[in-house]
């Protein structure tokens, strides 16, 4: 099983990116799919799930700015972040598992190679 994440890269602050994870190997149409990121120095941090009903859920600094959502007929999860910040500069990981959203990196058994957000002031 791999999950495979892109998308990231430079951009102004005010700025948009869309992050994409393709997942291989196993299909997580049933599952959870979400987002977390890591900031240098800092904990992994959940961003954002998605669930097998399409509901969603947000860490609080990023609602009203990204949107999550998957496509299951590709087996992939993205999110979409507007109005970019310097504070979301990290390395975005995208993560699989699980029937109920959880913040929690443990309940999360799949993971991506992480892709690099970087947001200049």
């Amino acid at each position: 099983v791999q999950l495979q994440a892109s998308g990231g890269g430079l951009v102004h602050t005010g700025g948009s990116l869309r992050l994409s994870c393709a997942a291989s190997g196993r299909a997580f149409v049933n599952n959870v799919m979400g987002w977390f990121r890591q900031a240098p120095g800092k904990e992994r941090e959940f961003v954002a799930g998605i669930n097998r009903a399409f509901g969603t859920y947000y860490t609080d600094s990023v609602k009203g700015r990204f949107a999550i959502s998957r496509d299951n007929a590709k087996n992939t999860v993205y999110l979409q972040m507007n109005n970019l910040k310097p504070e979301d500069t990290a390395v975005y990981y995208c993560a699989a598992d699980g029937l109920v959203i959880s913040i929690r990196p443990d309940a999360y058994d799949y993971w991506g190679q992480g892709t690099l957000v970087t947001v200049s002031s």
